[in-house]
């Protein structure tokens, strides 16, 4: 069972390794607890200077975010090891301040901050990238290692989504303060998966 949920994990990092084009470093990557707040730029983001692929990608975020904060609450009770509970923790603190600001930068533009729910809405995007709710309700039910095993499974196709976005957001947009945090995404996202296939291969 191990070797299932490695491999799928280890699929799911290889596909956001083909789409960027940076390469992690030697060892084990440093993963940053906490990404500084950047309510700064949400307040400075001149207010013309987005296209639509800019607010696209935080009407896709943004829901995005909401189903992984779902997912780390979970963890934060039910994993068992110090090292989830750390990482999680780390995460809700960082993805709670990055919803924050593309709230206010879309409200700023006078734009939605839900998507349109129609897929063909999103068809040269990707598509909305939701986690089925039935396999979060599914998640919620295990414990002990069978929880770990399917949560960092689970999660790591999660950012691995997270990782896609961001890297359309950094080529294809045009809000700088927004590709800014495309590009932090991307690696803060490619140094979790890492993370959790290291704490998957630790089983």
């Amino acid at each position: 069972m191990k070797r299932f949920y490695l491999a799928i994990a280890a699929a799911s990092l290889m596909a956001v390794a083909a789409c960027t084009s940076t390469q992690p470093g030697s060892g084990s990557p440093a993963v940053p607890p906490t990404q500084a707040p950047v309510d700064a730029e949400a307040k400075s983001a001149p207010a013309g200077n987005f296209n639509d692929v800019d607010v696209m990608f935080l009407q896709m975020m943004i829901p995005h975010h909401a189903q992984g904060m779902e997912m780390v609450q979970l963890a934060a009770k039910n994993a068992a090891r110090q090292e989830i509970k750390d990482l999680v923790a780390a995460i809700e603190l960082t993805q709670a301040d990055e919803a924050k600001n593309m709230t206010a930068w879309l409200r700023q533009w006078g734009k939605p901050t839900t998507a349109d729910p129609h897929a063909d809405a999103h068809v040269n995007h990707g598509g909305l990238p939701a986690t089925n709710p039935e396999v979060i309700a599914d998640l919620a039910k295990a414990s002990g290692s069978e929880f770990e095993s399917k949560f960092l499974n689970l999660f790591t196709g999660h950012q691995g989504a997270a990782v896609e976005m961001a890297q359309r957001e950094v080529k294809q947009g045009a809000s700088q303060p927004v590709k800014e945090l495309a590009d932090r995404i991307v690696k803060s996202r490619s140094g979790q998966i890492q993370q959790m296939l290291t704490l998957l291969g630790q089983q």
